[in-house]
């Protein structure tokens, strides 16, 4: 396929200049509405939670819970929202979760550093490489290398989705964190990735007792004990009702969170490099071949996607704000086009199918993307 990646690196420029200047207070006020809507599912959640076990109180307290991460916080953590005069420092990357504002901003299994350094850099600048964290084909090689039944590998797959924020995802972005720590201070350690993942599991070590008291007791300690002790007055029956309905609630935000998050770059018709990007216009290509959006348009349906269904536009420019990726998708999808290259959107539900059948080993994704074009120079992709 002839591709002209310079051409292409100039409209992405193009691109990203003018969401920089567009960007504004209606860009903040947009936020904040979003905002709202989570906080209003988190509210009529608890509202309703202590009366009895039931499936509304948990599915609200689930979409504010996954709101809050997704819509709210995934943004900020990019810097979308830092060069808005009218944003509060708690809205940018310079106060957002930081010291005791974790509790106010974003209390969550995944520590904000870690999830910082496994999503933000090693993700981001390394998509569908071997060392991007979230190559969900390499991360399931156990399962699609396995003699086990087909049954039984969906059947993991389904106990994990159910779990995976604080088993996977949090011990995974701790150790991405400290490994990079360690590579910085020249730590000879930092290359021995499975002995460091084990070592977190165990408080018995130094990474243990970080995992536990940073990830798993805050977080478990607010949501399973101080929250529903605060329904004491209405007694014990009110209490033990929020309990069960915030464990629902937090197996839901899983599953909704394992339904949008895994499918965005995983599918047979999806690349995957064995080698590092070459520079900056290849940079560009591959967050585009390397991505799927799903279906997109209206807050609504976007709020329930988390805006992950423009994943695409996000890996293009990962510091626009969620109005900027409704408005830019169109003029992605023609600049695609206007290229040759694939822009790949299905139903989220789709992708999922897609991404199954790579993680129980019925398909395997492309190696590579094949562009007959003139590579530039070396560039170190900042």
């Amino acid at each position: 396929m002839q591709i002209n990646l310079k051409a292409l690196r100039a409209d992405v420029a193009q691109l990203r200049k003018d969401l920089a200047a567009s960007r504004g207070k209606r860009d903040f006020d947009h936020l904040r509405k979003m905002e709202r809507w989570g906080r209003a599912c988190t509210a009529l959640g608890y509202a309703t939670a202590w009366t009895c076990p039931n499936p509304l109180s948990a599915f609200m307290l689930s979409t504010g819970n996954f709101a809050r991460w997704a819509v709210v916080t995934h943004p900020i953590s990019h810097g979308a929202y830092d060069c808005i005069d009218e944003a509060p420092d708690r809205y940018t990357t310079r106060g957002f979760a930081k010291g005791l504002r974790r509790l106010v901003d974003w209390m969550d299994w995944i520590v904000p550093e870690a999830w910082h350094e496994e999503h933000n850099i090693l993700h981001h600048y390394h998509v569908g490489e071997v060392v991007d964290p979230d190559q969900l084909e390499q991360n399931t090689e156990w399962i699609r290398n396995s003699t086990m039944p087909m049954a039984a590998r969906y059947a993991i797959i389904a106990a994990m989705s159910a779990v995976w924020k604080p088993v996977y995802y949090a011990p995974n972005t701790l150790k991405e964190l400290r490994q990079t720590k360690a590579r910085r201070a020249g730590d000879s350690d930092a290359s021995e990735g499975n002995l460091l993942k084990l070592r977190t599991w165990t408080p018995l070590s130094a990474a243990g007792r970080e995992l536990w008291f940073q990830c798993w007791l805050p977080y478990a300690g607010w949501k399973f004990v101080a929250i529903p002790a605060l329904f004491t007055p209405l007694g014990p029956i009110a209490v033990t009702n929020v309990l069960i309905n915030s464990l629902f609630a937090e197996v839901l935000t899983n599953l909704h969170g394992f339904l949008v998050i895994t499918p965005n770059h995983t599918g047979e018709d999806i690349p995957r490099f064995d080698s590092k990007v070459s520079g900056k216009d290849e940079f560009f290509l591959r967050q585009i071949v390397g991505s799927v959006n799903y279906k997109t348009g209206g807050n609504l349906r976007d709020f329930m996607h988390g805006w992950l269904n423009y994943q695409i536009e996000h890996h293009l420019c990962p510091d626009a704000t969620l109005l900027q990726m409704q408005e830019m998708q169109p003029r992605v999808k023609a600049m695609c086009e206007k290229h040759g290259l694939p822009y790949v959107q299905d139903s989220v539900f789709t992708r999922m199918r897609k991404t199954l059948d790579i993680m129980v080993g019925k398909t395997t994704m492309k190696r590579g993307f094949d562009v007959q074009a003139e590579v530039p120079d070396c560039e170190q992709v900042a």
